[in-house]
């Protein structure tokens, strides 16, 4: 679907809300950056857990990592091979969890500190890793990761990487919640066409029902979307959806 824009006005609110959003993940991967640095590694991943209760509805996914190009593949096998394990971690400890990687010298160290932490036993990635887990509540719950070929923290920066982690969850829950503040008020004709948008009607379609032309349904979809903080028609309806003003 084509997001069509209703005025000047909402285009530059709609960038203005863009290049602050990208602000913001820049300055937490500059963090984050600094935070892997300090113990050697080489990349960072956070993951943060989705669901409710126990069990399979629950998953971890990855929110942000500096993997670049292998983001997705690394995510995936990360979560695939060590995920169910970490989610039970997480249920019952906030030590840190490292794993030694595949290769021969690939190893992650926490001196003096390493009895407290939980090892996953099985080299499965090749790449050695520190995860802190952060536990927030909601959708502050997950890991912040530290990977490398050889990853060792002391003491001190066990217990200071840990905090920061803290930190940088409770950031990122706190832009979610700022995003799903109830936004301007929709009108009741927005409202309608994202309805349905959201059933799958196409502009012309929805034209017709509500005897508009295509122009004026496509500036209401447009005038929605910027007042949902959204970059796109189909973000703007899920989120319309979380904030039930559609079903």
């Amino acid at each position: 679907m084509t997001h069509f824009l209703a005025s000047g006005r909402n285009d530059d609110d709609q960038r203005h809300s863009r290049s602050g959003r990208a602000a913001r993940a820049a300055t937490l991967i500059t963090r984050l950056q600094a935070m892997q640095r300090q113990i050697n590694a080489k990349h960072f991943a956070v993951l943060r857990l989705n669901g409710k209760g126990m069990g399979a509805v629950r998953k971890l996914t990855c929110v942000l990592d500096n993997w670049g190009v292998s983001s997705e593949a690394n995510a995936h096998d990360l979560i695939t091979l060590y995920g169910d394990e970490l989610t039970a971690h997480l249920d019952t400890s906030l030590l840190p969890v490292l794993w030694n990687g595949s290769g021969e010298h690939q190893a992650a160290e926490m001196f003096e500190f390493g009895h407290f932490g939980h090892r996953l036993k099985a080299r499965k990635l090749p790449y050695s890793g520190i995860a802190f887990p952060v536990r927030l509540g909601a959708q502050g719950n997950g890991y912040v990761v530290f990977a490398g070929s050889y990853v060792e923290a002391t003491t001190e920066q066990v217990v200071d990487l840990h905090g920061r982690s803290c930190t940088i969850m409770t950031d990122l829950l706190a832009a979610d919640e700022k995003r799903m503040v109830r936004p301007e008020t929709l009108s009741d004709r927005e409202i309608a066409c994202l309805q349905m948008a959201g059933d799958g009607h196409i502009s012309e379609e929805i034209a017709e029902r509500m005897g508009l032309s295509v122009h004026t349904v496509n500036a209401y979809l447009g005038a929605a979307t910027t007042k949902l903080d959204s970059v796109n028609r189909i973000q703007a309806i899920a989120k319309a959806i979380r904030l039930g003003y559609i079903s």
